[in-house]
């Protein structure tokens, strides 16, 4: 099946007649076609999406919340379409995809619907006068979501930025693009006005790059890798756009020896190995204090040759596919590069073949000991099911191995210790810090990252800020 953007409310074909193949990751076969579009799609885009501005912008915030719950009612009614196209599209297990992917989508539009009618303008007093701060949309906005969680970060992006009366030109990763199309078909149903929202599909390079030169297009909201996020600013800072990078991690996991070791157990094999180990916030280097350490190597790796590995439609997987095969060949090349610098594994690192699927990309979830805490594969992102263990011995170590990395995303700590809590996430360098749990996540909070990770937060009030310009207005008594 070939795909179809949506513009103006309407889904169409790409002016060019090209598709992009659209890969079945578990058999690494083709199943159909993305459009391959270009500057031609984006300016139609940015032409119905400013033509519907004023309009949408002028709507009642009880109207734009109305329609918002309404397509989060669609998303929980299509939940199973929807998680089994995100599974096939994404090779991740369809049990993830249902329990996780599709049910946050839904949660991710309603509560933008919810939380732009208590979104409220400051107001300061003077001796002699009064100043208010009214916040309005900003005007056509773009927003460029990735491959690993598809519909989830999708929609974790155009909420707020529609919730807040802003029109969007939307592009999905090319490589995962199937439950963005079947959301264009929620939005036609929903009744959500044409062109409020476009749905772009096709290449980075070509779709990506002129939505974020296009003058028109007055702010970037990015997911993705941190060389895509560089290239981004050098074009949009200059033009003076509002940009939002969430960018990438190589997260620490640090264990001290008076944990909770069953729940932190549990959770460090799920923060290690979830989705294949595509999440920007897993913790792919696992710090554990020298007392727990010898213990914890044994149990883990035990624990991670127990992760049943196979299709992601058979009820027992919890190791899927690898999205595509150049991720899938990246991810080789740091097992092969871990090797060269000392590393020894202890499990995994070979691929996997299972029946019915031998020409899919699967790796086994993947442990590796006895590298320097500051080389290559310790510093740079895999993104993928691999991880590093390391022993240290105290907290000024543990926190010299977290903060060695340019990025600065999330971090783990696991402590019974309420002072050494408080000493190590005030200097871990990460802009969100997990105690003793993992992916725990309220929507009203802060989300992002420092140093290479990102710049700007998501999340709650901040990604309602980000979508809104500030005017200041001041009023003297007589």
């Amino acid at each position: 099946m070939n795909l179809a953007n949506y513009i103006n409310g309407e889904l169409k074909a790409p002016t060019s007649g090209k598709y992009l193949d659209l890969f079945d990751p578990s058999k690494g076969e083709v199943y159909g076609g993305v459009p391959d579009s270009g500057e031609e799609e984006v300016e139609s885009a940015y032409q119905a999406a400013n033509a519907a501005f004023e309009d949408w912008a002028n709507l009642s915030v009880d109207k734009r919340s109305q329609i918002l719950v309404k397509i989060a009612d669609l998303i929980d009614e299509r939940h199973e379409e929807l998680a089994q196209a995100e599974s096939l599209d994404n090779g991740k297990p369809l049990s993830l995809a249902r329990k996780v992917d599709i049910p946050r989508a839904s949660s991710n539009i309603r509560f933008f619907a919810q939380a732009i009618t208590q979104f409220s303008s400051e107001s300061h007093e003077m001796a002699d006068a009064i100043n208010y701060t009214l916040r309005s949309p900003i005007g056509v906005i773009g927003t460029i979501s990735p491959w690993n969680l598809p519909l989830y970060l999708f929609t974790w992006k155009i909420a707020p930025a529609l919730a807040a009366g802003n029109t969007v030109i939307a592009k999905p990763s090319e490589v995962t693009p199937m439950t963005a199309f079947l959301f264009s078909k929620i939005c036609i149903e929903a009744g959500l006005p044409k062109g409020v929202l476009n749905i772009l599909h096709g290449d980075g390079l070509k779709v990506g790059a002129s939505m974020v030169k296009h003058p028109g297009v007055k702010a970037i909201s990015f997911t993705g890798s941190t060389r895509v996020g560089r290239e981004i600013a050098s074009v949009a800072a200059p033009m003076f756009k509002k940009i939002s990078l969430e960018m990438g991690g190589k997260n620490p996991n640090v264990i001290f020896a008076d944990c909770d070791y069953d729940l932190m157990l549990d959770t460090t094999v799920r923060s290690s190995f979830a989705n294949q180990g595509q999440i920007c916030l897993c913790g792919s280097r696992i710090l554990v204090e020298k007392p727990l350490y010898e213990k914890f190597k044994k149990d883990f790796v035990e624990r991670t040759k127990k992760l049943k590995i196979g299709a992601p439609t058979a009820a027992d997987t919890n190791i899927g596919a690898i999205v595509s095969k150049p991720h899938f060949e990246k991810i080789l090349s740091y097992i092969k590069l871990a090797k060269e610098e000392g590393g020894t594994i202890l499990t995994g690192g070979n691929t996997v073949q299972p029946e019915g699927h031998e020409n899919g990309w699967y790796i086994e979830p993947t442990i590796i000991e006895g590298l320097p805490h500051d080389c290559r594969t310790n510093l740079e992102e895999i993104f993928g099911p691999v991880v590093t263990i390391m022993p240290f011995e105290t907290e000024a170590e543990a926190l010299q191995f977290a903060n060695v990395t340019d990025y600065g995303l999330s971090c783990t700590i696991w402590t019974e210790n309420l002072s050494r809590t408080q000493r190590i996430a005030k200097k871990i360098q990460a802009g969100i810090v997990w105690v003793n749990t993992w992916l725990h996540r309220d929507l009203r909070t802060p989300f992002g990252g420092v140093k290479s990770s990102g710049v700007g937060r998501e999340g709650g009030f901040e990604a309602l800020r980000f979508f809104t310009e500030p005017k200041n207005i001041c009023i003297k008594y007589k």
